[in-house]
C-alpha cells in the first residue's frame, strides 16, 4: 500500500507540474550591457479605452533591489503582466539585457530566460513537503518515469540544503507546505522560485499578512539576494518599502511619476499629492 501511494503521488505531481515547468527553449543567451538589466520603452496597455499604462518608460539595472509603489490602479499588476507575458501590450518595447525582445516570447520562454515571478497569495503544494515542494520547482525531467526510477544527484542536494537554510527552513524539510505558517510559505515560494536560478525576480506584496517579525525576515531575505539575483518589489507596507529600498520608483496613472531614494520620493510634492498624502 506505501508503495502505491508513493506511485500515485508521483503520479499526480506529474501531472500538476508537467504544464508548470517549462521546457528548455533555445532563447538567445542574455547580454547585458552599462548595467541595465530590463529596458520598458513607451509601453502603452488600454482595456476598454481606459490606459492602464501610458507610454511608460522603466529601466531596472543588473544586481539591483528596485521598489515599484503607486495607488491603486496605477499600472503596477499591468506592468508585471507585460514582462512577463500574461499582457502584449498595443505599443513599446521591452528587452531582457540588451537582445531577449520579451514581447516576442511565451509565458514559459520568459521564465526560462529567467524572469521570475510570485503574484500575492503563495502558491505552494499543501500536500507536499517543504523539501518536495523545492525539489519539484527544479528544471529538471518531470515525466512520470524519469521522477520514479532516478534520484536526486548530489549537486541537486546541496542546492535544495542550500534553499532550505537560507529560507530558515532547514528543520522543517520533511513539514507539509500547508502546516507552514503564512509567513513561511512565502519564504517557501521564494525558494522555488530561486531554485530555477532567475536572474529577475519580480515580487507582488510579498509581506502582506505577515507578522512583524516575519515581516523583518523577508527584508532580510530579499536584500541578501541582491546583487547575485535583481529583484523588483511592488508592495503598499511604507515601512517595509522604507527598509528596504535603495531606489524607488513611483507608477501613477500608467506612467512613472517620479523615480529615485526614498528620501527623494519621501520629499517630492506630486507623490505626497497623489500617493503618501493618502497615508
Amino acid at each position: 500500500m506505501a508503495a502505491l501511494n508513493y506511485i500515485r503521488n508521483i503520479l499526480r505531481r506529474d501531472r500538476v507540474f508537467e504544464f508548470m515547468i517549462p521546457k528548455p527553449v533555445k532563447n538567445p543567451k542574455l547580454r547585458i550591457g552599462q548595467g541595465c538589466l530590463l529596458y520598458v520603452e513607451g509601453v502603452t496597455v488600454s482595456f476598454d479605452g481606459f490606459k492602464a499604462l501610458d507610454d511608460l518608460n522603466l529601466y531596472i539595472d543588473d544586481g539591483e533591489l528596485r521598489c515599484i509603489i503607486g495607488p491603486n490602479g496605477a499600472g503596477k499588476t499591468t506592468l508585471m503582466d507585460v514582462i512577463t507575458g500574461k499582457t502584449l501590450p498595443e505599443e513599446g518595447s521591452v528587452l531582457f539585457g540588451q537582445n531577449i525582445d520579451l514581447l516576442k516570447m511565451k509565458e514559459q520562454e520568459i521564465v526560462e530566460a529567467g524572469i521570475g515571478r510570485k503574484f500575492q497569495r503563495p502558491t505552494v503544494f499543501q500536500e507536499l513537503t517543504v523539501m518536495e515542494n523545492l525539489e519539484l520547482a527544479m528544471h529538471t525531467d518531470k515525466k512520470v518515469w524519469h521522477s520514479l526510477f532516478t534520484y536526486l544527484s548530489e549537486k541537486q542536494l546541496e542546492r535544495i540544503e542550500e534553499i532550505l537554510e537560507f529560507l530558515a527552513l532547514q528543520d522543517h524539510r520533511h513539514q507539509t507546505a500547508g502546516l507552514l505558517s503564512h509567513g513561511q510559505k512565502q519564504w517557501l515560494e521564494i525558494g522555488m522560485l530561486l531554485m530555477q536560478n532567475p536572474k529577475l525576480l519580480f515580487l507582488d506584496e510579498p509581506v502582506a499578512g505577515m507578522t512583524p517579525h516575519e515581516i523583518e525576515r523577508t527584508g532580510e531575505l530579499l536584500s541578501s539576494m541582491v546583487p547575485e539575483h535583481t529583484v523588483v518589489v511592488i508592495d503598499h507596507d511604507m515601512d517595509f518599502i522604507r527598509s528596504i529600498a535603495k531606489r524607488v520608483t513611483v507608477l501613477h496613472e500608467g506612467h512613472v511619476l517620479a523615480e529615485g531614494s526614498m528620501k527623494d520620493i519621501q520629499s517630492n510634492p506630486q507623490v505626497i499629492e497623489v500617493y503618501l498624502g493618502e497615508e
